[in-house]
């Protein structure tokens, strides 16, 4: 064996024992620093690092050690651990809600500032033990971040879940108690238009409720329900006006083929309309009437919802379809964002689609086309 690798392998060697004698060392400095300089963990009895620290700081001192003696198995083994430890620690992470993956991030940069100097007071680094280390921490860095993300959304995803469970129960109470109410009023009585302005109300409560399980349930790769029956189309977009007008006002104008029919989910189909409907409500003029029409053309049928108002800029209409992404000019408007994200699912499962027109002096319009 030339003597330059002996030499080699008995200073990575040296650095490997190091590491493992002064790893209680390390973890008293590195959590001294992180308790002085995460504000977060001041919270915690325990860091969450501090279980699998000595963990990962004996796998370091594997990967350190000579890895001529060590078989391509081994090696990968060694990685396979560390990148456990990574994600151990993300995922704990996550559970505190004060922290972040940016203190998260700091954790790892204060263990590698803490080994370079314990290490360093002994004995001098060699250009390959930095860059193992550097390369170690960075990797740790990633698993964890990505566990941590997961996590999270995992934990935010169960919350949503759980949440919009738990208020479907009141919603449906409150709802049926108003109904009972609704069969006490005679036509004419005053009491009579406001108790149905509140059944209303409560639809579109429970429509939003809806709309976040649907969504909970696109993001965990689940499809939405649908139950395809023949449907007049022209007769279900008559019905959904007249529910709207009773709601906004009699804003709509309505140019329609008649009996135009189609296979689809007649419910989730009323939710795109609806949807679009109240869409053009919220962020259309005021004072303009909502133009909606239904007709086919070249063995497609298109429906198209327009209003008139401020255009939507080009560069902000790619997110309109993505879920909680609002442009600016919306994000006083209340809503989940989570409408138009919906809308886009449901005619893709239809498979057909959905496309926004908007210019300064046309306004805006959706246009839906499902296969005839």
């Amino acid at each position: 064996m030339p003597a330059s690798q002996s030499s080699e392998q008995t200073v990575s060697n040296s650095v490997s024992e190091c590491l493992r004698q002064n790893s209680k060392k390390i973890l008293e400095i590195w959590e001294r620093r992180t308790r002085d300089e995460l504000s977060a963990s001041i919270h915690q009895d325990s860091l969450a690092l501090q279980n699998s620290l000595p963990v990962y700081l004996n796998h370091l001192a594997d990967a350190i050690s000579d890895q001529t003696d060590k078989t391509s198995a081994q090696i990968e083994t060694i990685k396979l651990k560390s990148t456990h430890v990574g994600k151990q620690h993300g995922h704990e992470r996550a559970g505190y809600a004060d922290y972040t993956v940016s203190q998260l991030i700091l954790e790892y940069h204060i263990l590698r500032q803490v080994i370079f100097q314990v290490l360093e007071e002994e004995t001098p680094l060699e250009v390959r033990e930095r860059d193992i280390i550097i390369d170690s921490i960075e990797q740790a860095v990633n698993d964890a971040a990505t566990q941590f993300s997961h996590t999270l959304r995992d934990i935010q995803e169960m919350f949503m879940v759980t949440l919009t469970h738990d208020l479907r129960g009141p919603v449906n109470i409150v709802k049926m108690g108003t109904q009972l109410i609704l069969r006490r009023f005679e036509r004419g009585d005053a009491h009579l238009d406001i108790t149905v302005r509140m059944i209303s109300a409560i639809d579109r409560m429970d429509a939003m409720i809806q709309n976040l399980l649907d969504a909970s349930r696109l993001r965990a790769g689940q499809s939405i329900k649908l139950e395809f029956e023949e449907c007049n189309l022209a007769q279900l977009l008559k019905d959904i006006i007249e529910d709207l007008n009773f709601t906004y006002g009699d804003r709509f104008v309505v140019v329609s083929d008649p009996n135009i029919t189609s296979n689809c989910s007649r419910k989730q189909i009323r939710r795109v309309i609806e949807n679009l409907a109240s869409n053009a409500v919220k962020y259309g003029d005021t004072d303009t009437p909502i133009t909606v029409k239904l007709y086919e053309c070249n063995n497609h049928i298109h429906l198209s919802v327009h209003n008139q108002g401020s255009p939507i800029p080009s560069d902000t209409q790619s997110i309109l379809f993505q879920q909680f992404r609002r442009t600016p000019a919306a994000e006083e408007k209340t809503g989940w964002g989570l409408g138009l994200f919906l809308a886009k699912n449901i005619v893709e499962a239809h498979e057909g689609t959905i496309e926004i027109e908007s210019a300064e002096g046309k306004g805006t319009t959706f246009i839906v086309k499902l296969p005839a």
